[in-house]
């Protein structure tokens, strides 16, 4: 059964209004600025309505805007590596002051894909069934990889713990 236009119009709407703090959060867990956070999610809302025809499959709606809201994400991060120290402002930045430091510094000391995975399941509480659908892997890779990721994690803040 084919979806038309206004239906997938329709749904991609729904779903962005529904999940904008989702998408905003995500954003600022790598960006660590409100103003980028906020660019980045209206960037990949307005790509995500523009490109609404090339859904497929309206039942992976979330999982396609899920996509597209870290595609958005990583190409700010890597446009933003590729800026000089010289062009970088400062910038007023406010920080959450019962975020968990710790925590925080030794996920950020994962590889990026560990990262994305940790952050969607604990983070954004996404089932494992859409992270794997998301990152195009099998239901049980997602879960070994989030294991291993886990035992990474905590051998990590093990040593923080010993070490400060």
């Amino acid at each position: 059964m084919r979806t038309n236009q206004k239906t997938k119009d329709k749904t991609v709407e729904d779903l962005l209004l529904k999940n904008y703090n989702q998408y905003y959060r995500l954003a600022y867990s790598y960006v660590h600025n409100d103003a980028d956070a906020g660019d980045i999610v209206q960037n990949g809302a307005y790509k995500a309505i523009k490109n609404s025809c090339s859904l497929n499959n309206i039942e992976y709606a979330a999982t396609w805007l899920y996509r597209i809201m870290l595609n958005e994400i990583f190409s700010f991060c890597k446009q933003r590596k590729h800026e000089s120290l010289d062009e970088v402002t400062s910038e007023i930045q406010t920080e959450d002051n019962y975020e968990n430091l710790d925590l925080k510094h030794a996920l950020e000391l994962l590889p990026e894909e560990e990262q994305i995975l940790l952050k969607l399941k604990f983070f954004e509480e996404m089932k494992l069934e859409d992270i794997a659908v998301l990152m195009d892997e099998n239901v049980n890779t997602v879960k070994s990889r989030i294991y291993r990721s886990l035992k990474k994690l905590k051998l990590q803040l093990k040593d923080d713990w010993v070490f400060s």
